[in-house]
């Protein structure tokens, strides 16, 4: 299981990372968009592959439920390195893999550190909300679905996001869903029944659907763009340690109060907390002004 997360995350890694960058490079007017229709993919697996993975272990076994997610995986990755092209050419960068002085821009450090600290708590509900439609009495059939209501809302939070970011500008749109995210997950604890577990999922699903797409968006606006492919990829790494550890420390926290309560607090200040720091990023990009599109 070890090496299957390991080898699983460096590929996901490595074949998500560069396809944002590479698509940053054709769009200009309508990059966010675009950013967010590619994105979705990862609700519709998220929706879809679980309830498929849960009948059909019944049906053919893990093993061959395993090897048909591989073959499926190989023919969408196949698609993906026949389809996905550059369109600037390849050049000598300065610092190899980093570029330490992106941080020399405030803007840049600022979002970067905004993402980090959203992480922190961002995965939580989507971590627990079925371990908490157990505990609050929910059958495990229907806990399950809860995980797959949340990734069915976020499709329509990242298709919708995208147009809405072209429009007023990426933090202008991230900032407000961000605040949303943040109120449904404060909101989540004290949701008990199967109706409010089901409004909550969705709602938070819909909510986070947005920085969940369009997290690398603002990237290519911080920035040259020919450096771009760096600055989404310290942004990824710094954001994949944040993710890494978020759902342990709320999962600490469940254990020592055995309620949801304070997960919901903390996960909820966290992403709050980021929302400061977008806008404090995006305040300082537009040169102290308080009003203006970014």
């Amino acid at each position: 299981m070890l090496c299957q997360g390991i080898v699983t995350g460096l590929g996901c890694g490595f074949s998500f990372g560069p396809c944002i960058p590479a698509l940053s490079h054709w769009f200009q007017k309508r990059r966010s968009t675009a950013i967010a229709l590619i994105s979705s993919g990862s609700a519709i697996g998220g929706t879809v592959i679980p309830i498929a993975v849960r009948n059909l272990i019944p049906a053919v076994g893990f093993k061959w439920t395993m090897r048909i997610l591989g073959f499926f995986l190989l023919f969408e990755f196949s698609l993906a390195i026949l389809l996905v092209k550059r369109r600037l050419p390849p050049v000598r960068a300065f610092g190899g893999l980093l570029n330490l002085r992106a941080f020399q821009y405030a803007p840049y450090t600022l979002y970067v550190g905004a993402s980090c600290i959203a992480y922190l708590g961002l995965f939580s509900v989507l971590t627990y909300i079925d371990v908490s439609g157990l505990v609050n009495g929910l059958s495990p059939d229907y806990s399950f679905y809860l995980v797959a209501i949340a990734n069915a809302g976020s499709l329509i939070g990242r298709i919708g996001s995208g147009p809405l970011c072209d429009k007023f500008g990426n933090l202008n749109v991230l900032i407000p869903f961000n605040l949303a995210t943040a109120a449904t997950t404060f909101a989540w604890p004290f949701c008990k029944t199967l109706a409010s577990l089901t409004v909550i999922a969705a709602l938070y699903g819909i909510a986070v659907g947005a920085f969940a797409a369009l997290v690398a968006a603002p990237v290519a606006s911080l920035g040259d763009t020919s450096d771009v492919g760096r600055r989404t990829g310290m942004l990824f790494t710094l954001s994949a340690v944040a993710t890494l550890i978020g759902p342990p420390i709320s999962g600490a926290i469940f254990s020592t109060y055995e309620r949801f309560l304070e997960v919901g607090i903390y996960a909820g200040c966290m992403i709050a907390g980021s929302s400061v720091l977008m806008f404090a990023a995006r305040w300082s990009a537009l040169g102290g002004k308080l009003r203006g599109r970014f």
